[in-house]
């Protein structure tokens, strides 16, 4: 199972993980669904305990990743499928992303 932090503003908000089955989960942490003074990374993505579950990757962090010609330099560069968002988001999205989420795999 491929793991990720995903950040904002330099705080820990939740995980984004690829389990064996192929499906995607979000999941924010406690200590910040408790906090009052958070908000949502989303409308599609509202302050809860239980997990977002999907199929694909949430178009969210599809969001994060480059197309076109910065796509397939990326690709070529980092060596990664081009059908595999989820990899491509792990090793490109650890920093200056549009907004305020940054995604950094856990080892």
């Amino acid at each position: 199972m491929k793991i990720a932090k995903v950040i904002r503003n330099n705080i820990i908000i939740g995980h984004l993980s690829k389990g064996s089955s192929g499906k995607y989960f979000f999941v924010y942490l406690a200590e910040y669904i408790n906090d009052v003074n958070t908000y949502p990374i989303s409308v599609n993505f509202p302050k809860q305990i239980e997990p977002f579950v999907s199929e694909n990757l949430f178009s969210f962090f599809t969001s994060l990743l480059s197309e076109g010609n910065m796509k397939d330099m990326q690709c070529r560069s980092l060596n990664i499928d081009e059908d595999d968002d989820f990899t491509r988001l792990l090793k490109t999205a650890t920093k200056d992303t549009i907004g305020s989420i940054v995604v950094e795999e856990i080892r």
